[in-house]
């Protein structure tokens, strides 16, 4: 039990060191942990996504309270939501305690801005990790595709392009229209 429950700390602790980028960036740390573990589905993190999207506060600490909680129950959320926000909080007194070095050395600023490019690269296999659960379903005879859920993937995505300057607000309004619209065809 307590070699589990360490494990389960190392493994948030892991998905906070490196999942750079905010909150989305720890959802492809979360499906390597279900595919390595028993101790959630890809599905289960599909609904961690969905949950924690759904309520108030960071996500990437709400999926990684959930994802503990599932695991251990409170003192596993409790454990994985620390574990994941320790590296930040190490990392950012290491930072503050050299800021002035930190501001003007070229090679911290050109590594920083490189780090933009992972940044896009975790984003972008999080969206797939999400989108491939809800657009394709694995049968027996292969892969059975959605249109209406892939049709309407590309009308958000355009418009997120298009408009990317909205309230988050309108965008869930606009998502749940659209869904609503093709869910009607169905």
């Amino acid at each position: 039990m307590l070699s589990e429950v360490l494990l389960l700390c190392f493994e948030f602790f892991k998905t906070g060191l490196f999942a750079i980028g905010g909150g989305l960036a720890t959802i492809p740390f979360l499906y390597d942990i279900a595919d390595r573990m028993s101790w959630f589905t890809r599905y289960d993190v599909a609904m961690f996504i969905a949950i924690s999207e759904a309520t108030p506060g960071p996500v990437g600490i709400n999926m990684a309270t959930y994802a503990g909680y599932k695991v251990f129950g409170i003192f596993g959320g409790i454990l994985s939501t620390l574990s994941l926000v320790a590296p930040s909080i190490i990392i950012i007194l290491i930072i503050a305690k050299f800021l002035k070095e930190f501001d003007k050395n070229k090679f911290v600023v050109g590594a920083l801005y490189s780090l933009k490019a992972v940044v896009i690269a975790l984003f972008i296999l999080a969206l797939w990790n999400v989108y491939s659960v809800t657009l394709v379903t694995p049968t027996d005879a292969g892969m059975t595709f959605h249109p209406i859920e892939i049709i309407s993937f590309i009308v958000m995505l355009f418009l997120a392009i298009k408009f990317k300057k909205l309230n988050p607000l309108i965008w869930i309004g606009v998502g749940a229209v659209i869904g609503i619209i093709f869910s009607l065809g169905t």
